[in-house]
């Protein structure tokens, strides 16, 4: 009865919103418009252009977990871990690698937004589907406001909560931060602080995946099977994650005024910028927990018990200051400067530290074999009241500098550009080199206007601090990995009118990190070449469209970077109005080729090459209703509608079923105050 209300409040609510916005539509609306959003890039600030989350079509798919990418490998859970399989897609490791299976959920300098909305502007999101055992709910807000043209403020607010489908796979994340910028004459600031919490139930996989393929082989006959009904591997298993980023940059800028023509009779002088000094801070912080206090499973779900039999408890922390100092000389201040030249020092410090839990005092030793050694040849003989380990590192800080330039030309007509190279001098750094660059240009085909795009990075990077030395209850490593390096080279091309996008690129890694079947960080002596081509096109018949993306690569070493060789997503839909009632009704599917599977080892919150068992060959289709009136968006979904319809293979990595049937509802109201 609690979901039947719930669902009947929320559509309520809609229809009175809807019905309210009917009304006053002939009436005249404040606007956001002529509002601007931007994004920004690290290290230096510069503005990306971004978009502000206003519209209908799609909307409802950013609530299915496995839309997050037409090929996602992940534990099944929304909020919950997951692994992108397009490799071109895929971000590079982080320093503290716990985050980067949960990074879809969690905040990031890349996913920051600033607006510019003349009028305040709160964006209010939620959306739940599942039953009372099963649901699953999302609040998102988005606020921002303007002091004037030049000063504005911002704040976030996401509630993420799943149950999951399956039994003991909850999952939750608060996020929570604020935003702020003035842009003036010879002063620009930009800044944002943001926190997460994130809780996940780790279940270890379902126990037998006949349950899922043939169930009635291990029910007796009986066909039928509640997912929450199937038993899994871990039942007393959590990881917590935290993590706090701040990112403060700001730049004043030296020039001269010259005189501009307002109108006939009037004129103003303006400034001609011709230099900024920048400076960029940036914190960071990570903590990370895993906990299992079921001493059953301590001891055999994971092959080795390092420290203590009973329960474990590990934890790793991390935390970051950077600064970053630059000069530059603009861009376009006279006839001669057709880029703009920068220089700048980068220094950070960095510390980690890790510690588990040993049990209790007692006299009683431990058996000879319950915890092995690091070193076969030089086995210690631990007992339970003290460190077993004490030499091993547990602890560090480092001092790393990189120097760099930045070449740039963005006012460009017909070409534009953007190079950026640094090198690492002190610390871990030394020898590290990070060079990206890319090149637009634009030109008239067949009628149409085409966008080319070329792009190239190389970099030579340190391994991450812990994936040299790790110790916790169930692992232990001391690795002397080497730098590695990689080689990506590509191009893109763009035709509006016919809704064509193709990119193709080919990227080279040498001496790749990677977790192997046991669940350690190994790292390939070899090179592993990845060679990629994607394809979307979009198709509009009337009110009929067809969007598809079609995605081609394959990798040289499947045992060290496993990829599906083909990848669709197709949505097929059409869209109308309805008086004043924007629709969009359709049916999408993601479908990708069978490839070895990956596994999730909980106590890492890390992907693993398994390579003894496929998955894939298996369409996921969602039927949607999208809708838009005034400024409120709703949705109607029933994601994965074809179950038990086209087979019943439906994994996307060992042991972890993707979500069965679903229904689920969604309302965002934009409220231009």
């Amino acid at each position: 009865m609690g979901k039947i209300n719930k669902f009947i409040s929320v559509l309520s609510a809609v229809t009175v919103t809807c019905i309210a916005g009917t009304f006053a539509a002939g009436a005249r609306q404040p606007e956001l418009a002529p509002s601007t959003a931007w994004g920004v890039e690290s290290p230096l600030g510069e503005r990306t252009k971004a978009t502000i989350d206003t519209l209908y079509e799609d909307y409802s798919h950013r609530f299915v977990p496995q839309e997050v990418s037409p090929a996602w490998a992940a534990t099944g859970n929304y909020c919950a871990e997951g692994r992108q399989m397009i490799w071109m897609d895929r971000p590079a490791m982080s320093d503290f690698f716990f985050r980067d299976a949960v990074a879809t959920w969690t905040p990031s300098l890349e996913k920051a937004r600033f607006y510019n909305t003349r009028i305040p502007m709160t964006l209010l999101g939620y959306s739940f589907g599942g039953g009372s055992a099963t649901g699953q709910d999302d609040l998102s807000v988005r606020f921002s406001a303007n002091a004037g043209p030049r000063v504005q403020v911002g704040a976030l607010l996401d509630y993420l909560y799943s149950k999951g489908s399956y039994e003991n796979q909850a999952a939750k994340d608060l996020t929570w931060g604020f935003s702020g910028s003035y842009t003036g004459e010879r002063f620009e600031f930009q800044g944002f602080f943001t926190h997460y919490s994130l809780l996940t139930k780790e279940n270890g996989g379902i126990t037998d995946e006949l349950y899922i393929t043939d169930p009635a082989a291990v029910q007796g006959g009986n066909t039928s099977v509640n997912a929450k009904s199937i038993p899994t591997n871990l039942s007393s298993a959590h990881n917590r994650l935290t993590g706090t980023d701040l990112w403060l940059n700001s730049r004043y800028k030296l020039g001269f005024y010259k005189e501009e023509q307002v109108n006939d009779t009037t004129t103003r002088q303006v400034l001609v910028p011709v230099t900024s000094f920048i400076w960029t801070l940036r914190y960071r912080d990570g903590f990370h927990r895993f906990t299992d206090g079921n001493a059953t499973e301590n001891t055999t779900f994971w092959p080795q018990t390092y420290f203590n039999l009973s329960e474990t408890s590990d934890r790793q922390k991390y935390h970051s200051v950077q600064n970053t100092l630059g000069v530059s000389l603009l861009e376009g201040f006279n006839k001669w400067a057709k880029a703009g030249l920068t220089a700048f020092i980068t220094l950070e410090n960095r510390h980690y530290e890790m510690e588990t839990l040993l049990p209790e005092i007692s006299d009683t030793p431990l058996p000879p074999d319950a915890l092995p050694a690091v070193d076969p040849d030089d086995t210690p003989q631990p007992s339970l009241t003290a460190d077993p380990y004490p030499s091993m590192l547990s602890s560090q800080n480092q001092t790393l500098l990189w120097v760099g330039a930045q070449l740039l030309r963005s006012q460009g007509r017909l070409l534009n550009y953007d190079v950026t190279g640094q090198l690492g001098l002190i610390g871990d750094a030394v020898g590290e080199v990070k060079v990206n660059g890319r090149i637009d240009t634009s030109f008239r085909l067949l009628g149409d206007t085409a966008q080319v795009n070329a792009f190239g990075h190389f970099t030579n990077l340190s391994a991450p601090w812990f994936m040299k030395h790790y110790r916790s209850n169930h692992f232990i490593w001391e690795n002397d990995f080497g730098k590695t390096r990689s080689l990506r080279l590509g191009g893109e091309i763009m035709l509006g009118r016919t809704g064509t996008f193709i990119s193709a690129g080919v990227e080279n890694v040498q001496n790749l990190i990677y977790f192997n079947a046991s669940g350690h960080p190994v790292q390939e002596g070899g090179s592993v070449q990845i060679v990629s081509a994607r394809l979307r096109q979009n198709f509009r018949f009337g009110p009929v469209h067809w969007d598809n993306d079609l995605i081609l690569q394959t990798s040289s070493r499947e045992n060290v970077v496993p990829l599906p060789k083909f990848t669709v997503f197709s949505n097929l839909y059409a869209i109308f109005r309805i008086a004043t009632l924007h629709v969009q009704f359709g049916v999408s599917c993601d479908y990708f080729t069978r490839y070895r599977s990956l596994g999730f080892q909980p106590a890492t919150m890390a992907f693993t090459n398994r390579n003894e068992a496929m998955v894939g060959n298996y369409p996921f289709i969602n039927v949607y209703l999208n809708c838009k009136l005034s400024k409120t968006r709703f949705f109607l979904m029933m994601s994965h509608v074809n179950q038990g319809l086209t087979g019943t293979n439906y994994f996307s990595m060992t042991g972890y079923p993707m979500n069965p049937r679903r229904f689920q509802l969604g309302v965002s109201i934009d409220f231009a105050n």
